[in-house]
């Protein structure tokens, strides 16, 4: 566990892409192989679901610290991490009772399998002795990061393509190499990280018949789209709103994959019938959308399906789902990727066509044809009319990446819609920002009210979030738990992607991927936006 937390710290420690990942080949070289496998998986973005509740850990943290629940709720409003406050409280109590810390080490993989996972299957009795037996044993850093894992909030630092180009480097094998045997579903043994890290030429005995590709990216388009050259060397298709996935066809058996490599087949049963009629070693990209014959539906339709793990006859109903295949990774078991696009378009045409017939609800995206980059921005101006987001750019000539690469394909997204809200709460945010208020709750004005519109934690630099907290703790008005009421005077400008009606919301509606443009420190909360104002916001999308 100690080798665990030195590579946490590490990795906290830089904000160099480069020193996390030589951080992490230093650990993959010294640590055990189950060790090193379960340090992927959470460095991957995998979490293990909840063993103790945070009410019981900050029951037996009172009990075994002594100290008054009001203190401790202070030390937690103060800290902003429930694990960090309890590791801080109890090493304390350790160096006041002058206790001695324990030399106890054992392997990472051991406190998981052994010690951790375990207590699911443990009554509270027996889950309390074993939680206050492991805080005794650890010191304050491992302490920490195993109250992490219990609550099954461990989040690191590292992005997962970080994590597969140090695995790389470690096992000198190609990136993608390593980024298709991390994909789908993996359990962290030494078994898996052996056949991760074997060489490139080896056949794994547990390679999945499900498992998809790692997903090319596209990048945002920020320079002057004629500095792309000629309009003929680009494919160009809109930017479909939906859930990106792959569907995948192999040995009789079919399965759905979201981008976030979370398998949804189950949720998404009227697209069987697409699966049913592709031939048996078949990978397509695209997007999974909520569509009636050919028309896209809002978003927001589809929204209802997501949480539904095995929807009802009335939900597949009202909301059918349809594929939008803008991709043929895998034919008749062959690896495309490395064909160029127009290749495998050519492909993907043909074969759309040939299942067209026996799976109606899939659909090759259209192609969207002009003379001129200036003819397509006259296009695109028909977005949000169309229920697109804009168009995709892709280079005819290129192969298909994994992650997000620069220079072939790109997205050429309308301009988010923007409104001015003020900001009414706040509250710690998570990781290396849990002791500041960068959790922001933001209202518009209801006759003469301020109704909540959104909640955003994203867009401002470091040295604005640090001058908003100080602000924060000096115009405090309320306290709720960790969040905290200010005196409602800051207004923000708040970029999104959508805005949809909601019956779940308060105000009625529902705004998607928020962020903080700016601070809008030259303007009085006033003149902030108001329900109504956002509410004509819908309008374009009905026309």
């Amino acid at each position: 566990m100690r080798l665990f937390a030195d590579l946490f710290d590490a990795i906290d420690a830089t904000t160099s892409t480069n020193g996390k990942v030589k951080a992490l080949v230093a650990y993959l070289k010294s640590a055990p192989p189950a060790d090193a496998a379960w340090a992927l998986y959470f460095l991957t973005g995998r979490r293990l679901t909840r063993t103790v509740g945070p009410r019981l850990l900050v029951t037996w943290a009172i009990g075994e610290t002594g100290i008054h629940e009001w203190l401790f709720d202070e030390c937690l409003s103060s800290v902003g991490d429930l694990a960090e406050t309890i590791a801080l409280l109890y090493d304390a109590r350790r160096a006041d009772l002058d206790e001695p810390s324990s030399t106890t080490d054992l392997p990472l993989a051991r406190w998981l399998e052994e010690r951790l996972l375990p207590l699911r299957a443990q009554d509270e009795p027996g889950k309390r002795a074993a939680v206050l037996a492991a805080w005794h044993e650890l010191q304050r850093r491992e302490l920490f990061l195993y109250n992490k894992l219990l609550t099954g909030e461990l989040r690191v630092g590292m992005t997962a393509a970080l994590a597969m180009r140090a695995v790389a480097e470690h096992a000198g094998l190609p990136p993608q190499i390593v980024a298709h045997r991390m994909m789908g579903e993996w359990h962290p043994s030494a078994a898996f990280f052996a056949e991760l890290t074997a060489p490139a030429d080896a056949t794994s005995p547990s390679d999945q018949a499900s498992r998809p590709y790692p997903f090319f990216l596209a990048a945002p388009l920020e320079d002057p789209v004629q500095s792309l050259g000629a309009v003929a060397d680009w494919q160009v298709e809109w930017k479909w709103d939906g859930i990106r996935a792959q569907l995948v066809k192999r040995a009789g058996a079919h399965w759905l994959w979201s981008r976030g490599e979370e398998l949804v087949t189950e949720r998404f049963p009227d697209l069987d019938g697409i699966a049913a009629a592709l031939p048996d070693g078949t990978v397509l990209d695209g997007e999974v959308m909520a569509m009636e014959g050919e028309r896209p539906l809002p978003f927001a339709l589809l929204q209802t399906r997501i949480g539904r793990k095995k929807p009802g006859a009335k939900l597949l109903a009202a909301a059918p789902a349809g594929l939008v295949a803008y991709d043929l990774l895998e034919e008749a078991g062959e690896d495309l990727r490395a064909l160029p696009l127009s290749e495998r378009r050519a492909r993907l045409e043909a074969l759309v066509g040939r299942v067209r017939e026996r799976s109606p609800r899939l659909h090759a995206s259209p192609v969207v044809r002009a003379e001129s980059f200036a003819a397509l921005a006259e296009l695109r101006s028909e977005s949000r009319a169309r229920g697109v987001e804009g168009f995709m750019l892709k280079r005819r000539a290129s192969a298909y990446g994994a992650g997000r690469k620069r220079g072939d394909w790109y997205k050429w997204k309308i301009d988010p819609y923007s409104i001015d809200a003020v900001l009414t709460a706040a509250q710690p945010g998570s990781g290396r920002r849990a002791s500041v208020l960068t959790d922001l709750t933001f209202g518009v004005w209801d006759q003469g009210k301020l109704l909540t519109i959104a909640k955003a934690y994203s867009g401002l630099t470091d040295g604005e979030l640090d001058a908003l907290d100080k602000w924060i703790r000096q115009h405090t008005l309320e306290r709720h738990g960790p969040v905290r009421a200010v005196e409602p005077v800051q207004v923000f400008e708040l970029h999104f992607e959508g805005i949809a009606l909601s019956a779940r919301h308060k105000s009625g509606l529902a705004v998607r991927f928020p962020r903080i443009s700016r601070w809008r420190t030259d303007k009085p909360a006033a003149e902030a936006d108001t329900l109504e104002s956002v509410r004509r916001l819908l309008k374009p999308q009905s026309d």
